[in-house]
């Protein structure tokens, strides 16, 4: 029996090129062939495919719509398997896409479209229930994280790291204070600790607040907050 396939790509030459690919494979039925979100989502109900090939970016917000639709049909249709196409080898979205686990997902680069092989090899191992992942990806992936490993950010404690995402947010010692409940006293301590571990201890006392927080948003660490609430 083929493997039911939507196809979802704004280009409208890129998505007849995939459909043009595709449609030779004896095991292998394109179903549906879309250009944005809301006519993927209505595809994906009439059609009820194997696997959705789709694009990380469509209208209407071009955005990251291929991994909205990847989280919604794990939720709603867990059997669906999900081949993710990207421009770009930006591992957090292949991190978003595999957050609530890898079966029956792929994500893959935009120039392996052209290699029908691979391809088709993606589109299988998800129907199957596997996973693939492009190569440059994990590449991408590994070097993210190795980045991350040598990071000063990783010398602050949990509560020097809440310290600077509050200086961070433009916050006086005194609204860090009344923000994490420290006195005065030990907010000081802690922005001296960081600013020490991050290398800004000669600095301008100014200086030292906007380059700490140029250190931690380029790390894309200020989303992330430590859990420790130990008081001092």
């Amino acid at each position: 029996m083929a493997i039911r396939v939507v196809v979802a790509e704004d280009s409208l030459l890129v998505r007849e090129g995939i459909c043009e690919l595709l449609g030779h494979e004896s095991d292998v039925e394109v179903v549906a062939a879309v250009g944005d979100l809301p006519s993927l989502e209505r595809a994906v109900t009439e059609s009820a495919p194997d696997v959705v090939l789709t694009d990380i970016r469509m209208p209407p917000d071009k955005t990251d719509e291929g991994i909205r639709i990847a989280t919604r049909l794990r939720d709603e249709q867990p059997e669906t398997g999900v081949v993710v196409l990207s421009q770009h080898s930006d591992p957090a979205y292949a991190l978003a896409l595999l957050e609530r686990g890898s079966d029956r997902r792929a994500f893959l680069l935009k120039d392996r479209v052209r290699n029908r092989a691979e391809l088709l090899a993606a589109i299988r191992a998800v129907a199957a229930g596997g996973s693939m992942i492009d190569p440059k990806i994990v590449e991408a992936l590994i070097d993210a994280r190795t980045r991350a490993d040598r990071s000063p950010l990783n010398e602050l404690t949990p509560r020097e790291r809440e310290v600077l995402e509050e200086i961070a947010q433009g916050k006086s010692n005194a609204a860090i204070g009344e923000s994490l409940f420290l006195t005065k006293r030990a907010v000081e301590k802690h922005i001296n600790s960081i600013f020490m571990k991050l290398g800004l201890g000669d600095a301008e006392d100014v200086s030292k607040r906007v380059k700490a927080a140029l250190i931690l948003l380029a790390d894309g660490a200020g989303a992330r907050t430590g859990g420790s609430h130990d008081g001092a």
